[in-house]
């Protein structure tokens, strides 16, 4: 038995005649007449009765019609989940983030503004440093991550920027610059420890970070690492050195550091939504293309 010879079936049951069935369908009366018998056969029973004037159902026509009727209803059902799981409006998007990309208005802008198109995809948010969050795009346990952009990215992933956000100094609340009106020379703070993330968590700002110092003409002293972008301030706000981190950190307003903007040109740090090209979920590509249009 296959879908046809049910669609066929509830159409000749609804118009009790062969010619107006075969017309809607929109196939010759003696295929639909072949296609009801092969069915007939099937069951083993006549489910019509052929007269003159039309056909009518029998005993066993009348229990088929009343026990596939739901059935045609699912088949429905499940076509349009298809198609809908096809298109991206149904399914899970698995997002993940570092610290301080999560923190940058832009990224819950995205997810809410996802969320509102597509109600029905489910989203599954990480947070991890960058190196972990490429290690899980690799092994297909995200769709897509927003990181700070790094200078190289491994085979098969591919990356959009984002954005572009100046860094700023934050400096321990007791730093002789802490109060300094306007804007800060990067130089200025040559002396100071800098918390850096350590390398084996991530290279985006720490890398961002020590370019920066070197275009002004100096190594940053590293002082106490710290892998994440709180504990980083937390170090900062007990007085044992400087940092410099994305402006969208400023929102943090954490209490014993203070946020100052450096004089021009300041250094730049990217944003960028980065995934695995070989493993590209529909609800995945359709988040992508809102991403893009920012």
């Amino acid at each position: 038995m296959e879908m046809r010879h049910i669609r066929y079936f509830l159409m000749l049951a609804e118009e009790k005649s062969f010619t107006r069935a075969a017309a809607r369908i929109g196939i010759g009366q003696p295929p639909l007449s072949m296609q009801i018998r092969d069915l007939e056969n099937e069951i083993g029973y006549p489910l019509f009765n052929r007269t003159a004037q039309g056909v009518q159902l029998t005993e066993a026509g009348r229990a088929f019609l009343q026990e596939i009727k739901p059935v045609t209803t699912l088949a429905s059902d499940a076509i349009a989940s298809a198609r809908r799981a096809a298109m991206g409006e149904t399914g899970i998007l698995r997002l993940g983030f570092t610290g301080t990309a999560g923190l940058n208005p832009v990224i819950p802008a995205c997810i809410r503004d996802f969320g509102q198109a597509f109600p029905a995809v489910h989203m599954n948010v990480t947070e991890a440093n960058s190196l972990a969050l490429i290690d899980s795009l690799l092994q297909n346990q995200l769709d897509i991550a927003f990181i700070r952009e790094e200078s190289s990215l491994p085979a098969g992933i591919d990356s959009h920027r984002v954005l572009q956000e100046p860094l700023v100094a934050a400096l321990p609340l007791a730093h002789p610059l802490a109060k300094a009106r306007g804007k800060v020379e990067l130089a200025a703070l040559q002396h100071d420890n800098f918390i850096l993330t350590p390398q084996e968590t991530g290279t985006s700002l720490r890398g961002a970070a020590i370019l920066a110092c070197r275009k002004v003409g100096f190594e940053p002293p590293e002082g106490q690492p710290a892998p994440h972008i709180v504990s980083i301030l937390s170090v900062v706000a007990a007085g044992l050195g400087v940092s410099l981190v994305p402006e969208s950190m400023r929102q943090l307003a954490l209490s014993g550091v203070v946020f100052k903007h450096l004089k021009s040109p300041p250094p730049m740090i990217g944003l960028a939504a980065a995934w695995n090209a070989s493993a590209f979920s529909a609800p995945a590509s359709n988040f992508l293309a809102l991403v893009k249009m920012l």
